[in-house]
């Protein structure tokens, strides 16, 4: 696929199905991925963070890459998520991605520690020049603390990668962002800002054409009419939707990791526990966050079930 051309658009990224003992569920993960494409995914991209990509292993991560490119037959473009904290196997990764087709490879800074700027560069210089396929950067500080993601290592990385494609930002830094889309942009043209969560309305303005969605597993119809409204720059009629997922998110988040799957099996979507040491909620935790959600009004259109 030209990197040039390869606009992402609205991404989906599904959690990972477990069983009861915490093996993935394959077959849970293939529904889910009908779903996703049924229900508005131009693109998927797994597994993310809250596919809880660090509680699996190298081996699981590569079988779920396999897995989803099968699935979805070329109907949508996979994103695959290659995140390391060793260099080698972050690479390693990603050429696996590019064998077994994947679209573009996606990856933030090095887990764990908190590396120099320079080692950084290093680390994804590395990373996308090990195959010809899009890269794209995930910022996300909220997550991954320390080394903080700059104009300056964002130009050297366009300056030694083609294939450096764009970054998907989950900052919430607006400054940061028009920042980057015009130092970025004066250089490569084609490089994108993509929205890493779905306060699209504030990326919209600042040039962001795609956007990361994980509560498109909770509110797909919700999160395409925002994604649409704000593809055509309808800003101001997009606000109300805007509101009503931030509602949503509200709820999600303060239930940390496991708020999403609880949603998701509110609605008829359940993808098992979460992987420890994540916790899930208690039976009264869930209920409490399910009438939360059920309360919701903008939800009434949304699917239950698969």
């Amino acid at each position: 696929m030209n990197m040039t051309i390869f606009q992402p658009g609205l991404v989906h990224t599904p959690v990972t199905p477990f069983k009861r003992d915490y093996s993935i569920d394959f077959d849970t993960f293939g529904k889910l991925i009908e779903f996703h494409l049924r229900h508005g995914a131009q693109a998927l991209a797994l597994p993310m963070h809250v596919g809880e990509s660090v509680s699996l292993g190298d081996g699981e991560q590569r079988a779920l890459l396999e897995f989803a490119v099968s699935q979805t037959r070329g109907r949508a473009p996979v994103i695959a998520h290659v995140s390391d904290s060793g260099t080698g196997i972050a690479v390693a990764r990603a050429r696996h991605a590019q064998d077994v087709g994947a679209a573009a490879i996606v990856a933030t800074t090095p887990y764990y520690w908190t590396p120099p700027p320079a080692m950084v560069l290093e680390h994804f210089a590395q990373i996308g020049s090990s195959v010809r396929i899009p890269f794209f950067v995930f910022y996300t500080p909220e997550e991954m603390g320390g080394t903080k993601l700059t104009t300056d290592l964002v130009l050297k990385l366009i300056d030694r990668l083609d294939n450096f494609a764009g970054v998907v930002d989950a900052s919430l830094d607006w400054q940061f962002m028009v920042n980057i889309a015009s130092s970025a942009q004066r250089v490569r043209p084609q490089f994108q800002v993509l929205s890493g969560s779905e306060y699209m309305v504030s990326a919209g303005t600042l040039g962001a054409t795609s956007m990361f969605s994980s509560l498109a597993g909770v509110a797909p119809t919700l999160v395409r009419g925002l994604f649409e409204l704000c593809r055509k720059e309808l800003y101001f009629e997009a606000r109300q939707s805007q509101e009503e997922v931030a509602a949503l998110r509200q709820v999600v988040k303060k239930a940390g990791l496991a708020g999403l799957k609880a949603a998701m099996r509110a609605l008829g979507r359940d993808c098992g526990a979460l992987r420890p040491p994540n916790a899930a909620l208690s039976e009264i935790e869930y209920a409490e966050l399910a009438a939360e959600v059920g309360a919701l009004a903008a939800l009434r259109a949304e699917p239950r079930s698969w």
